[in-house]
């Protein structure tokens, strides 16, 4: 069934769900920005279903808000994925799936059953039919996407490296050491990271590449949040192409997770 939706012009939702929900109830919501507005209404509809009768609510949820604030960085910081984590238990979800959520700190914080998705096969997949690349080498925007690469780089069958990458907590400011483990000289690069928002680590890893005499350079990930002119501006830094899925919906949502979460739900219900 579709939730009928209203938006006010205050930014408040009112949702109507018209049958009741019976069995079990699958609700199909990313939380990508405007990240409140939809996590409440995620939270509108898990309720209604709850209080309907369902035997069991699951939420598949591609782009989880708030992941990367797993813990607190600094003093006074509230640990917002933990919160985001009881609040839809106590609407009633006894599971969610999600997408490449940013680290397993914060599926640590969730009580309820949580699923997290690949999207490296889809991705890696796309790479390898649709993308005409030239002695390719996959990248880690940073050490903390290594794992993440290095995956993508045996389903691709390509070499990785993870450049090194620094961030002030306080200023958000990126730097990226320019010595690079591996030659690139003429190789396309395919950058590979968990989400893009506002692309600073995009850029700055584009910009070192392409100054080792790159050749094309592409970013491909899961959540391409994208705020404000990022896209502009990692495309001004040299990057031929964004590829991410469509767990945010937008023009460089290009790989389907359909098929992926489809075979997470039926392992859960059949």
């Amino acid at each position: 069934m579709t939730a009928e939706l209203r938006v006010f012009s205050d930014g408040e939702s009112k949702i109507k769900i018209g049958s009741k929900a019976a069995g079990n109830c699958i609700i199909v919501q990313s939380a990508h920005p405007p990240a409140d507005t939809h996590l409440m209404q995620i939270l509108m509809m898990a309720k209604k279903c709850a209080d309907s009768g369902a035997q069991d609510v699951c939420a598949v949820i591609p782009y989880l808000a708030y992941a990367r604030q797993d813990r607190a960085f600094l003093e006074g910081e509230v640990v917002s994925i933990a919160l985001v984590a009881k609040l839809l238990e106590a609407a009633g979800i006894r599971h969610v799936i999600t997408v490449d959520v940013h680290s397993q700190l914060a599926m640590s914080h969730f009580t309820i059953g949580i699923q997290n998705v690949s999207s490296i096969p889809l991705l890696a997949n796309y790479a390898s039919t649709r993308m005409k690349l030239q002695q390719p080498i996959t990248v880690s925007p940073d050490a903390g996407g290594s794992d993440r690469a290095r995956e993508f780089a045996k389903h691709l069958k390509t070499d990785m490296m993870a450049l090194k990458k620094s961030r002030d907590r306080s200023t958000g400011e990126v730097t990226v050491d320019g010595k690079l483990d591996i030659d690139v000289t003429g190789r396309d690069v395919i950058l590979v990271d968990d989400m893009i928002s506002s692309g600073s680590s995009i850029v700055k890893a584009a910009e070192v590449l392409r100054k080792k005499g790159a050749g094309k350079v592409y970013a491909m990930c899961a959540h391409a949040l994208l705020i404000g002119d990022a896209a502009h501006r990692i495309k001004a830094a040299g990057v031929q192409d964004i590829i991410a899925t469509n767990s945010v919906p937008g023009e460089y949502s290009k790989v389907d997770m359909s098929p992926a979460i489809a075979d997470a739900l039926k392992s859960r219900y059949m």
